[in-house]
């Protein structure tokens, strides 16, 4: 079985994301790492449906996020943190990014796509803005997140298309959560 713990996950997920750069020209060796470490993230389903940076609320969709960022700015509110507005952000970015790269029939079938898309544009160029305000190394890349997202998500759907196919890897490999499974299985 494949194991987030050993590292062999993290390490297929990088390699299946080199191959889908390569096969597509992309030339983008940060990205491409923070795309493999997306799909390690998101690899447990729990990642997929709670962001859990505001004590006691659990936020499982993209509007529940964007609604929290305006308690975090509410002086009176318990859960005022402005601090709290780019871990959401992120979190938005990444899951937008992942659900239309990864799961873009699904999120075509919601008539999302083009919402999620904008809001994980909007989402990566805060952070961005936000690292290049602290001088952070990573500020050029959620700005290329921000710009190239439909690219970067394609190269997820490219990737899921091509090598997360049930022959590429043994089911008795699988993880036992239920969306790796679905992963493989479709």
């Amino acid at each position: 079985m494949i194991d987030v713990q050993t590292g062999l996950l993290p390490r297929f997920f990088e390699a299946v994301t080199r191959r889908a750069f390569g096969d597509l020209s992309i030339d983008d060796t940060p990205a491409l790492g923070y795309l493999a470490d997306l799909l390690t993230r998101f690899v447990r389903s729990e990642a997929l449906r709670a962001i859990r940076e505001l004590p006691g609320r659990r936020l499982d969709s993209v509007t529940d996020s964007l609604l929290a960022i305006q308690d975090v700015w509410a002086t009176d509110s318990p859960d005022f943190n402005p601090g709290a507005e780019r871990a959401l952000r992120r979190q938005i970015g990444d899951y937008t990014l992942f659900m239309t790269g990864i799961f873009r029939d699904h999120v075509d079938r919601l008539a999302v796509t083009g919402y999620y898309e904008q809001e994980g544009r909007r989402a990566y160029r805060f952070v961005a803005e936000m690292a290049r305000a602290r001088s952070e190394a990573e500020a050029p890349l959620y700005r290329r997140l921000s710009d190239r997202f439909e690219m970067y998500a394609g190269a997820l759907t490219y990737a899921r298309k091509v090598y997360f196919r049930a022959d590429a890897v043994p089911p008795a490999a699988w993880p036992a959560d239920p969306l790796v499974r679905t992963l493989f299985a479709e």
